[in-house]
């Protein structure tokens, strides 16, 4: 069966489409009301976030747009420090995409929320006619988190001496999404990744974090141009020390891409003191996820800001902000 424009009508159609597929994954005690919104306990500080999603295609290797709409807006939240508590789900969906896609592509969204312990409480549907400039269906989520006691993260709070972690291989997201659009066989697989327990592991043992960023669009290089801008030091990385697959590696040298700039869905930047360094490290390798993380530089203060990739051989390679456009769209 497809999706119809019946679908979107408001009517016995749009009830069920939400019935058999949305609520039947969803199925929570605040979604099953089913009113206009969803009412939650709550917290003192909130994190608040939101964000939309568009790949083609919707199921790429490792991954598919469900799954990479909830890592993306937990992932965010979790970059402020929050704990990830509640997300919302509003798609537009194509007229005449398959319903069985629909439904594999909800419930990975569904298992998704489960392993990054969110809830899905509300959401929205609607259908438009069959365009064929968006590859089928885009998925809104926001998410809200609670924020505990004591912690406030921003870029502007790096300082002389703290080190720079990334939480794991850099490129993959970018790589198999460009794969899969290209028709190029290899192993690469998405990262698209819930970062639930490393930043859980890092603010229970109280480890001296001042920033943390997932590296999705524009890559590493635009996330430590914006750091350096926002806390007017200098980041020194070590091309040598940066986490690169063997495939991506070569991936990128078939097609003279830089991995520095490719986008990720599943790894984060984190800045932290350097006297915690080391645990934060050991804390994140042995997380989900983060067994590939490695210490790739550090922040110095002086009297200009900006980004240096020591070279392999020996240089020094000034790096900036992504300029045009990162093809491909990645989310």
């Amino acid at each position: 069966m497809k999706v119809t424009m019946a679908h979107g009508s408001g009517g016995a159609s749009t009830s069920e489409l939400i019935e058999n597929i949305f609520a039947k994954h969803f199925k929570n005690e605040y979604l099953d009301r089913m009113e206009d919104s969803a009412v939650v306990p709550g917290h003192n500080r909130l994190a608040v976030t939101t964000d939309s999603f568009v790949v083609t295609p919707y199921f790429f290797p490792g991954g598919d747009i469900g799954r990479l709409s909830v890592c993306g807006t937990v992932n965010d939240l979790l970059m402020s420090g929050a704990q990830p508590k509640y997300i919302t789900c509003g798609c537009i969906l194509e007229e005449g995409m398959d319903l069985d896609d629909l439904d594999k592509i909800i419930e990975s969204m569904a298992n998704t929320a489960k392993e990054a312990g969110v809830t899905v409480v509300t959401g929205d549907t609607k259908v438009v006619e069959k365009r064929g400039d968006f590859g089928g269906i885009m998925i809104n989520t926001s998410g809200v988190g609670f924020m505990p006691d004591g912690i406030a993260l921003s870029p502007a709070g790096c300082k002389d001496g703290d080190v720079l972690i990334v939480s794991g291989n850099l490129g993959d997201h970018h790589a198999a999404i460009l794969s899969g659009r290209m028709n190029i066989t290899n192993n690469i697989l998405s990262d698209n990744a819930p970062l639930t327990e490393m930043v859980k592991g890092l603010i229970d043992n109280h480890i001296d974090v001042h920033a943390m960023r997932d590296v999705t669009r524009g890559g590493l290089g635009t996330v430590l141009h914006e750091f350096s801008g926002a806390s007017d030091c200098e980041i020194h990385i070590y091309q040598d020390k940066l986490p690169v697959s063997c495939e991506v590696r070569d991936f990128c040298k078939m097609l003279g891409l830089d991995p520095v700039y490719m986008g990720n869905e599943g790894k984060m930047i984190c800045v932290v003191s350097g006297k915690d360094a080391q645990e934060a490290l050991s804390i994140i390798k042995a997380s989900k996820y983060g067994e590939n993380a490695a210490i790739i530089g550090e922040i110095k203060k002086a009297d200009n800001n900006g980004v240096l990739l020591h070279t392999a051989i020996g240089g020094e390679r000034l790096i900036g902000p992504l300029y045009g456009e990162g093809l491909p769209r990645i989310c």
